[in-house]
């Protein structure tokens, strides 16, 4: 008996990186870069990020700060992604996306109220439509999905950046959005972040499957992995994602391979799983280092042009440490003020309840 087998579906995924990890450039380099400028707007931009992280770490060791999620070593993925979108478009970042907030308009200030665990730091004074940070897995791609649902009913030219980690592709909320995403063909790029690690939990021992980017393929869409260590090549493959999507192509999944040099957040010791020496490899994968070698071999960075930046850097997280820590605590009752747009009758009951108890713990002028 012949047995007669048809191939009904193949695909392949696709890895983008220009730079080695010495910074030399591996393949002719996307015209962008040949702009000095815009390099060195990535470089400070990653720079600001790594300066903020150390601030936000030391702040936390002191009790000024609460729980924080460091992005020590991942730096390139959020400035890349944040500096290909466009003003309109929407992120709907994770916890490490502090590069692409700040390029987006999002001050440090604001980032340290929200990690202090002051709602104000949600208020964004730039990207007013962009959300708030998500601390729960995934639970922010299903939104991305919405997001683009309306751009697409509006007829608007504008695309949901969705970021996600490595572990928030084995939930659920992942799959289902993706399914929808690429049924109704939105206006979405999800960004995965695969540093290695979902907290304790290595990438070998969360799925079987041999990239992170061919789970779009299951949805009808394309995924691709890119050198989430080399900020051009994310700036690019992410940009081109962008235009795609913009242009009515539908979703794409861009699987950013990095690794997550810190502990998971201020609550971990990664100590406990993985040892002091692989994650000294990593280092050398550094993107800000690899950068910074490319900025001196190709446009002439100098001594000068570092320290300069470092400084302007540490200057402008200071001041934002400064005005955080000046800023006055709210009141008790503003717990409520957060939740909803018209407050139901039974918590604005509680709500004054508050506000008296409040004023009545103070003491009078009279003693």
């Amino acid at each position: 008996m012949v047995v007669v087998v048809t191939t009904v579906a193949s695909f392949e995924i696709e890895n983008t990186g220009y730079l080695d990890a010495s910074g030399r450039p591996t393949r002719p380099l996307p015209a962008f870069a040949d702009d000095r400028d815009e390099l060195v707007s990535l470089y400070r931009a990653m720079v600001l990020t790594r300066t903020f992280d150390a601030k936000a770490v030391a702040l936390q060791r002191t009790g000024r700060l609460g729980t924080y999620p460091a992005c020590l070593g991942q730096e390139a993925v959020a400035v890349g992604l944040g500096a290909a979108m466009s003003p309109e478009d929407v992120l709907l970042p994770y916890a490490r996306e502090q590069g692409a907030q700040f390029l987006r308009g999002v001050t440090p200030t604001e980032l340290f109220l929200y990690w202090g665990g002051d709602e104000r730091g949600s208020d964004f004074s730039g990207p007013r439509e962009d959300f708030p940070i998500c601390v729960p897995v995934a639970s922010q791609v299903p939104h991305a999905v919405g997001v683009a649902l309306a751009f697409q009913l509006r007829g608007e030219p504008r695309v949901a950046v969705c970021v996600s980690g490595d572990g928030g592709t084995s939930k659920g909320d992942f799959y289902e959005a993706l399914n929808v995403a690429g049924a109704w063909r939105l206006p979405a790029v999800f960004v995965v972040t695969n540093n290695q690690w979902a907290i304790s939990v290595p990438r070998s021992a969360q799925t079987a499957a041999a990239t992170l980017a061919q789970k779009a393929v299951a949805a009808g869409f394309a995924g691709e992995q890119v050198d989430g260590n080399d900020v051009i090549a994310v700036r690019d493959v992410v940009g081109r994602a962008l235009a795609r999507a913009r242009g009515g192509a539908g979703p794409h999944l861009v699987e950013a391979i990095t690794y997550r040099l810190s502990d998971h957040t201020t609550a971990d010791n990664a100590s406990r799983y993985r040892d002091d020496e692989s994650v000294g490899r990593h280092w050398r994968e550094d993107p800000i280092a690899r950068l910074r070698a490319y900025l001196t071999a190709a446009h002439g960075w100098t001594k000068d042009d570092e320290e300069a930046t470092l400084a302007s850097c540490a200057k402008d997280v200071e001041r934002a440490v400064e005005e955080y820590l000046a800023t006055p605590p709210q009141p008790p009752e503003a717990v409520f003020d957060y939740m909803y747009e018209r407050l139901p009758a039974d918590l604005r009951g509680q709500r004054t309840a508050a506000t008296e108890a409040r004023a009545a713990a103070v003491p009078s002028d009279d003693g």
